[in-house]
């Protein structure tokens, strides 16, 4: 069962918020840049790398191109529940992301033990390239986050994401074991994300401006890879006094 495929193609401008400054940006866009029909959604990751985290350590260097895959759904599924295979590239800074849908028993099979799906689409074959590529790409990272999508009245191409309670884990990585993990962000932190076609509208650049809201480079699987790793090395050093 393959289907819905999705391709985007657009810049993604990501900003780190306290809560003021969300409960600013909410108060001063009330009215233009609303909540999609969705309302809340917890959204859960899988992320995909080689044993010895070459695609999550390629990107933190800031390359000029760099991939990920992951395996998304909403909520928790059930084994037949639907989930989505993402490969996302960005390269000179725009996004393009390739998306696929499956159940979730037959995305397992396809990525966990190479058992061929029962279509074969364009994002499938490129999946089928940087599987080949990588070889002995496995689960590396499960990471989920409560979201609520916006987007522009006016311009409704220009969508604006707020993610809070972004947790990880790199155990249990299935996305069947619910949704619990370590925290990633400060209490009241929100992590924004405005997504163009384009160029940010003048008033839209105008009113981050104001607010002292400013661009920062983050990536979740980043930052939780380097949590990781700043425990085992704690651990290691543990070891070492005893």
């Amino acid at each position: 069962m393959g289907s819905n495929q999705m391709t985007f193609e657009r810049y993604e401008k990501k900003y780190l918020l306290d809560e003021i400054q969300y409960k600013e940006f909410i108060k001063r866009t009330g009215g233009r840049i609303v909540p999609d029909e969705y309302g809340t959604t917890t959204i859960c990751n899988i992320y995909f790398d080689t044993p010895d985290a070459r695609l999550i350590r390629a990107s933190l260097e800031k390359p000029v191109y760099k991939e990920k895959l992951r395996l998304r759904s909403y909520g928790t599924p059930g084994k037949d529940g639907p989930v989505f295979l993402e490969l996302k590239k960005k390269y000179k800074g725009i996004v393009y992301k390739r998306r696929d849908s499956m159940v979730l028993s037959e995305a397992e099979g396809y990525l966990l033990r190479h058992e061929a799906p029962g279509v074969e689409t364009q994002v499938l074959r490129e999946i089928d390239w940087f599987l080949k590529y990588y070889r002995d790409i496995r689960p590396a990272m499960y990471i989920a986050y409560d979201r609520i999508a916006a987007y522009d009245t006016q311009k409704p191409e220009l969508r604006v994401t707020f993610d809070w309670n972004i947790r990880f884990r790199n155990q249990e990585l299935d996305l069947k074991k619910g949704t619990w993990g370590q925290q990633i962000l400060e209490e009241g932190q929100q992590l924004m994300e405005i997504k163009i076609p384009g160029a940010m509208p003048v008033w839209l650049c105008e009113l981050l401006d104001q607010l002292c809201i400013y661009p920062v480079s983050f990536s979740k699987y980043g930052k939780a890879y380097r949590m990781q790793q700043a425990e085992e090395r704690k651990d290691e050093g543990g070891k070492y006094c005893a």
